[in-house]
């Protein structure tokens, strides 16, 4: 049955002189593509992490910045994720836009981001998000459904017609790019991969360059 499901792709091609030396710059190319195409969420990416044990983890989380440093990502820090990262910062970030048959993969290493920035990003969320990020114990057991309710009524009675003030554990992080692959779907399986891999003899990455390379597929 599952042998059934299977089809081909013929939306595009992907060559190396079409592509931005810069593949951050790609990057903001093809997700504006993905909005104007109105792909659903296409901020939208899995995150995998490693825990202390070598165990992998993913799960979907939302894009929320990219920029020169990489891509940004927000949560509360004493979620599984995080404790991941505390154990492995190196992680993985997964795109796919299905109507455009199109992937990206990105390899990184995580760093949390000033809080500054983690408040500018709060304050700009909706006030109902605001509550739930306060009243959260992300990743932790709870009783039922009920217990998150009425934490959220009790937080939302507690601060009314004030600001809600950002929890300690909560927060940002910026994932530094090391490797990133474009993915293009192709007939006959034949599909287009160009991987950029940052090329850095001192670990910093403004002293290095990208080089991009033809992958098969």
């Amino acid at each position: 049955m599952l042998s059934e499901l299977r089809k081909d792709y013929n939306k595009g091609i992907l060559l190396e002189e079409g592509m931005n030396p810069d593949p951050i710059k790609q990057f903001s190319a093809w997700f504006d593509e993905a909005l104007k195409a109105g792909v659903d969420e296409p901020n939208a990416m899995t995150l995998s992490t490693v825990d202390e044990e070598g165990k992998p983890s993913a799960r979907i989380v939302l894009l929320k910045g990219v920029d020169e440093r990489g891509f940004q990502f927000y949560s509360n820090y004493g979620s599984s994720k995080a404790n991941n990262l505390v154990s492995n910062p190196h992680c993985s970030l997964v795109f796919h836009w299905q109507a455009l048959q199109r992937q990206v993969r990105v390899c990184g290493i995580a760093t949390k981001l000033l809080r500054d920035e983690n408040e500018a990003y709060f304050r700009s969320r909706p006030r109902q998000s605001q509550l739930s990020a306060s009243i959260s114990p992300q990743s932790q057991r709870v009783e039922s459904r009920d217990v998150l309710e009425r934490l959220w009524l009790e937080a939302q009675s507690k601060y009314e017609g004030q600001p809600i003030p950002m929890p300690n554990n909560w927060g940002g992080y910026n994932v530094e790019v090391t490797c990133i692959e474009f993915w293009q779907g192709r007939p006959n399986r034949l599909h287009d991969r160009i991987e950029y891999k940052f090329e850095d003899g001192s670990g910093e990455q403004g002293a290095g360059s990208w080089k991009k390379e033809r992958l098969a597929p």
